[in-house]
């Protein structure tokens, strides 16, 4: 026998008794079979899964997969989302006198359909003469029936409408105060009475931010010392309110900012929790796997085995052992579980929750799991 051959097989056999897991390569079933048959006994490493259901022999585990098959298989357990006490908006301190809402059917309007005469015109401004009388002696209903008979004369004039809703104010009637209001701005949407009229009517009603906006509009286009007196009493409750509002809007995005953040948390744990337990599975494969016999056995062995290996096996084994045993396979990793989780890939997609796990482990992930989005 050639002795560069003799010399190769004291090499592999050698490495075998270095490191007997090399044996469990099933290419290799042959030669275990020959040291059976000379009453050889060999360790369980040197068989693999396969060959451990139809032998005595056990394979060796390591503690960690042991663990792992008799611990009953859970998720990572996730941190139980914090319940915040619902906002309870306080109370506003706000000054002024306010009325009850008058409950009246709707005053009748006029129509503007009806064609204005000049002669209609000129009775709806007598009707209105009389109305003014009416108020200067305190006869605010007669005042109504005169204003309201001045409408029907002529509906097109937004001044009857808004004079009627002053009538209605100093009546503490202040919807239908609005009601006469709008009418007269849709007349004439640069009616500063109806504006104020309207401005003052909400004021009675505690609408004071509506009122605020009503009564500017009215001082813009035509200014007077009554509507500077009402603005002093609503401007205040109406910054109070406004305040109010922007507080507890700022409180509601506060809150929901930290559920969100709570939420990216929990799916960042979650994902660092199944990078982990991947990482885990490879390191206990990697320490249980052999890394293979470098080079191989080039050449076979021709010329036979000495002990009794008659013939030899013709051509060797050629290239030695294909490719070696590669190292470091993940053993046990069911990334399936891990690619179909929905929730994990939304995880692995947020670039804080990858930037979170390179920082943290400033390694790349188990082989066939990759850490850099694409």
């Amino acid at each position: 026998m050639d002795a560069a051959k003799v010399k190769e097989l004291k090499l592999f056999i050698e490495q075998c008794k270095s490191n007997p897991s090399i044996l469990s390569d099933p290419s290799l079933s042959f030669f275990r079979d020959y040291l059976e048959s000379l009453d050889a006994k060999l360790p369980p490493s040197a068989y693999n899964h396969a060959d451990s259901k139809s032998k005595s022999y056990v394979v060796e585990e390591s503690d960690e997969e042991i663990e792992d098959k008799e611990a009953p298989q859970r998720e990572p357990e996730e941190e139980e989302e914090e319940e915040e006490d619902e906002i309870i908006e306080s109370d506003i301190e706000l000054e002024g006198e306010t009325v009850e809402p008058d409950n009246d059917p709707p005053q009748k309007m006029g129509d503007p359909s009806v064609e204005v005469t000049e002669e209609n015109r000129e009775a709806s401004q007598g009707a209105k003469a009389k109305a003014m009388e009416a108020i200067s002696e305190g006869k605010l209903e007669e005042a109504i029936d005169h204003l309201s008979e001045a409408i029907s004369l002529n509906p097109t004039s937004a001044i009857m409408y808004a004079t009627r809703a002053t009538v209605y104010i100093k009546m503490k009637k202040p919807n239908a105060a609005i009601r006469d209001a709008n009418a007269a701005l849709e007349i004439n949407p640069d009616s500063a009475k109806g504006y104020k009229s309207r401005g003052m009517a909400r004021a009675m009603l505690g609408q004071w931010e509506e009122a605020a906006k009503d009564l500017h509009l009215a001082s813009k286009l035509d200014y007077d010392e009554e509507i500077s007196a009402v603005l002093k009493k609503v401007e205040p409750n109406a910054h109070k309110i406004e305040d109010h509002r922007r507080k507890y809007e700022r409180l509601g995005k506060e809150r929901e900012d930290r559920k969100i953040e709570r939420e990216r948390q929990r799916r960042r744990a979650k994902a660092q929790a199944e990078y982990e337990k991947a990482k885990k599975q490879e390191q206990s494969s990697s320490s249980r796997k052999p890394g293979g016999m470098p080079g191989g056995f080039p050449g076979g062995m021709p010329g036979g085995m000495p002990g009794g290996f008659p013939g030899g096996m013709p051509g060797g084994m050629p290239g030695g052992f294909p490719g070696a045993m590669p190292g470091g396979m993940p053993g046990n990793v069911d990334f399936s579980t891990i690619l179909n989780d929905p929730e994990l890939m939304t995880a692995f997609s947020d670039p804080e929750v990858m930037t979170a796990l390179q920082d943290g482990s400033r390694c790349t992930g188990p082989k066939g799991l990759s850490l850099k989005g694409r």
